[in-house]
């Protein structure tokens, strides 16, 4: 069965898109700003409240972070393409980094908490990179986290009742190792457009 998605990026986030695609027509010397492969969205405030238990049942909070490029994505563990992808290929940047990986933190917030719960969301993050962290609230919690990151997602029913599926924003926010949201990027962009973007991220802090 081929799943329905939704790729709905933020208004601020198509702004950013439209003034980056304005800055790119400046001279070279204009600016110092790396050339940024995902959409540059530094200065907006999304997720700034982020606040929700881990897959080991620890609060995390963005401040937790600091000190490392923490790349964050909402998705469920019963997603069958966009979630696994992205989840691999940052698992793969990170190791491609080598000793820069270290300074890469994923985090996986579910927009699933039904289904996902603690003891699933361990072994599937394990299955990418130890390292990866996964976020889970109640469905309040996931509500209000998603709406502060401009995250759009929906329950689709199944073809057999009670079973469905989940259409949800296809892409990752970025924070620099100060805690400050830099990127956008989308779904599909690859694996080595975000490991050129989040070296640029670590050549500039």
């Amino acid at each position: 069965m081929i799943q329905r998605r939704l790729f709905v990026l933020a208004p601020l986030v198509v702004t950013g898109a439209g003034l980056l695609a304005a800055c790119d027509k400046l001279p070279p010397s204009a600016s110092s700003t790396p050339a940024f492969k995902a959409v540059d969205i530094t200065g907006a405030d999304y997720g700034s409240g982020l606040s929700l238990p881990d897959q080991n049942g620890k609060t995390r909070t963005l401040a937790d972070f600091k000190g490392k490029l923490a790349v964050v994505f909402f998705g469920y563990t019963q997603c069958p393409d966009v979630c696994p992808t992205t989840m691999a290929e940052l698992a793969q940047v990170k190791k491609a980094l080598g000793a820069d990986g270290d300074k890469v933190q994923g985090i996986f917030i579910t927009i699933d908490p039904e289904r996902d719960t603690p003891e699933i969301l361990k072994a599937y993050m394990g299955s990418f990179d130890p390292s990866f962290v996964a976020l889970r609230g109640t469905p309040e919690q996931t509500a209000a986290v998603a709406k502060s990151f401009k995250v759009f997602y929906a329950k689709v029913p199944g073809k057999t009742e009670g079973s469905y599926t989940m259409d949800h924003t296809a892409g990752s926010y970025v924070f620099d190792t100060t805690g400050k949201l830099r990127l956008f990027t989308r779904y599909g962009s690859g694996s080595e457009a975000l490991q050129s973007d989040l070296k640029a991220l670590l050549g500039s802090a």
